[in-house]
């Protein structure tokens, strides 16, 4: 098992002390700050609320984006689209007999 590492992050003015594994640090910044982002982004849009509010509102919106909405099923079809095209192309190279040597 992996050695945990301290991180500190701040969310919506609040420091948090977290262990998560050195890998995952990277991956729990960048949501971090597209978390924090966000807040800035709905206290523009939504002036006199509190911060918890804005923090609700955020994870409304990062719940959503994660629940297979309709921007999640047109990059499934998307990748789908390229695995067929990939597997197709798979198929036809395997498919030539090989030529015998002379």
């Amino acid at each position: 098992m992996s050695e945990l590492i301290p991180v500190n992050i701040v969310i919506g003015d609040r420091t948090y002390r977290i262990k998560t594994k050195p890998t995952d640090e990277e991956v729990i910044r960048k949501t971090v700050k597209l978390i924090n982002d966000k807040i800035i982004e709905f206290k523009t849009q939504f002036a006199g609320k509190d911060m918890q509010d804005y923090i609700a509102m955020v994870i409304i919106w990062y719940a959503t984006q994660n629940a297979g909405g309709e921007g999640n099923t047109l990059q499934n079809k998307e990748i789908a689209a390229a695995l067929l095209k990939m597997e197709s192309m798979v198929d036809k190279a395997t498919s030539h007999p090989f030529l015998p040597a002379n």
